[in-house]
């Protein structure tokens, strides 16, 4: 979604310290210090007017006074622990965990945040799968929900199928 956005005109906050991998090898358009959120939430004013990836966790951290559009990434859950495992395993790290027990806990942290957002940004829902499989659609929707004149063209140009692994 970030090198859509980027694809279709929208700046990005990114600090470029994740380098692309075998596991995203478009790379991350992360900002480390989103990650400080919570201690320091004035942070996010230098996000105005751009596009910044804040993970699901720390979008209650998000302060007062801003008005928020969230472009909110869904994924299948099984393909989200798929996905993990993968990455796991391209590290050499082990995973303990039980999937059951992984999409339990994952299930509930999304319904919490969720409740925890409603009412205090503005949120659109994107599928994953749907992304992929009609991103001209999802970038017309984007666009729509964030009220810029975005390049459609460009934004659905990003979507790459080859990079939609751990399909379930």
């Amino acid at each position: 979604m970030m090198q859509m956005l980027a694809a279709g005109g929208m700046e990005l906050l990114t600090d470029h310290e994740r380098k692309p991998d075998a596991d995203n090898p478009r790379g991350y358009c992360e900002w480390e210090p989103a990650k400080l959120l919570p201690q320091q939430p004035e942070l996010i004013d230098a996000a105005e007017g751009k596009a910044v990836k804040v993970i699901s966790q720390l979008l209650p951290f998000l302060p007062e006074g801003h008005s928020y559009k969230v472009l909110f990434m869904e994924r299948p859950m099984a393909e989200v622990l798929a996905s993990q495992k993968e990455m796991l395993r391209r590290r050499g790290a082990v995973d303990p965990a039980k999937d059951d027990v992984i999409a339990a806990l994952f299930t509930k942290h999304l319904k919490e945040i969720r409740d925890r957002i409603a009412g205090r940004m503005a949120v659109f829902f994107v599928s994953y799968p749907k992304l992929v499989s009609e991103p001209m659609s999802v970038a017309e929707a984007v666009r729509d929900f964030l009220g810029i004149n975005l390049d459609v063209k460009a934004m659905a140009a990003q979507a790459d199928p080859g990079l939609y692994r751990n399909r379930r």
